[in-house]
């Protein structure tokens, strides 16, 4: 038995050694996915009388991974405290990455940490240099312990006043991972997301507060916290990242009230959690198409690098955006008295058109699939899906096998 678990380990050390960074991290989340599947079929995963099924738990453990939040069956109506405690795991690992978890388990157990695992880290950080890695993840994760156990705290007075207490406790805990994750699940039951807690100013405010630091990226986070607030001493990358993410939230607010008269709160909330975060006050299946639109728009662009959100990012669509008024105006793109390289235009622009196009493929797919489901739910939903925001109009559930 010792020859062979070492046999294995070596196999595995050989297998790691030569695959470079980006496919270990790609295999590692399938591993976790497939993982996280086969725990959600379990008997005791779910409630008394409820089943899920291998696509649906496929489907589950898939969309908790990649903190998406469409969801096939309701999480509190159909899994129990450990199908929900599975589900959380699976976000949390996958918002943070399974190589920076991984690097942290490592830290934690006294281990040192090789150059291929700080390679990995680097690669799924998304940042240039290997230098710091170890001290970056530790302050990643405990930038992660304090915001979850914040969002915790000040979430609980909300559930506290519909639920039982220790239901109340997990509520918060569940919905302070998703959240900060940038996930969009919650396990309230009923299919409603947050339109209960519609005009719950707290949990309003501490959700938002949760997406957007979760939003604008560990490096952005670590930056303002060296800078004490100080905007003028920021990275480059900080002062874009924080400038983008203010116009998108005002802008997406004020063209969502003026669409759709939700109410300020809502209109605010909205304008946040279509930037990948997945939670809804308001029923999306009832709004008008332009509200729709400028959702689609809103998750398109998602959150930004080294988050845990998704979409094109940020900083992509601002570059875009500057190259394109430089073709209109024949101008030099700068900002911050900064001249944009010409390399980060065109890498700004292939992303753009290959998420597009990717985007619309998908949508004809789907619609010859489902003829019967309007052409603009499809569209959200496959908008939706690739920037893994897990906002919906409602027609997740009643996909067909080959759209799931």
């Amino acid at each position: 038995m010792q020859q062979l678990r070492s046999a294995i380990h070596n196999a595995i050390a050989r297998f790691l050694k030569n695959q470079p960074p980006a496919r270990i991290i790609a295999v590692g989340f399938a591993l976790l996915i497939l993982l996280g599947a086969a725990l959600l079929m379990l008997p005791f995963a779910v409630h008394p009388g409820a089943h899920v099924g291998p696509l649906d738990a496929l489907f589950t453990a898939t969309s908790a991974v990649c903190v998406t939040g469409l969801v096939v069956v309701d999480t509190g109506d159909t899994f129990s405290l450990f199908g929900q405690a599975v589900i959380a795991i699976l976000i949390q690992i996958g918002g943070l990455g399974v190589a920076s978890i991984g690097m942290g388990l490592a830290l934690v157990a006294g281990r040192r940490i090789s150059l291929k695992g700080r390679s990995l880290v680097r690669e799924a950080l998304n940042v240039e240099s290997l230098e710091g890695m170890v001290r970056l993840v530790r302050a990643i994760l405990l930038v992660t312990l304090i915001c979850e156990v914040a969002g915790a705290v000040l979430s609980f007075p909300s559930f506290a006043r519909d639920h039982m207490p220790l239901q109340a406790v997990w509520l918060s805990i569940f919905h302070s991972i998703a959240a900060f994750n940038n996930a969009g699940f919650d396990a309230l039951g009923g299919g409603q997301s947050l339109i209960p807690y519609q005009n719950d100013l707290l949990l309003n405010l501490v959700t938002d507060a949760l997406v957007i630091v979760g939003g604008i990226g560990f490096m952005v986070i670590l930056d303002v916290g060296r800078c004490r607030g100080q905007f003028r001493r920021m990275t480059f990358h900080t002062k874009v990242v924080l400038s983008t993410t203010a116009v998108l939230l005002v802008g997406g607010a004020v063209l969502l009230q003026l669409t759709d008269h939700m109410g300020w709160l809502a209109a605010l909330f909205q304008s946040m959690t279509a930037r990948t975060a997945g939670f809804s006050s308001v029923d999306l299946g009832s709004m008008s198409n332009a509200g729709l639109l400028v959702i689609m728009i809103l998750m398109f662009i998602g959150a930004s690098p080294g988050s845990t959100g998704g979409g094109i990012k940020t900083t992509t669509a601002f570059v875009f955006v500057k190259r394109l008024v430089s073709v209109i105006t024949g101008r030099e793109a700068r900002v911050f008295r900064r001249k944009i390289k010409d390399e980060a235009m065109s890498q700004a622009f292939i992303i753009v058109s290959l998420a597009v196009i990717w985007i619309l493929l998908q949508t004809a797919v789907m619609s010859a699939f489902d003829p019967g489901i309007a052409l603009r739910d499809i569209l959200f939903e496959q908008a939706s899906a690739f920037s893994t925001t897990g906002l919906s109009t409602g027609i997740t559930s009643s996909l067909s096998v080959p759209s799931k």
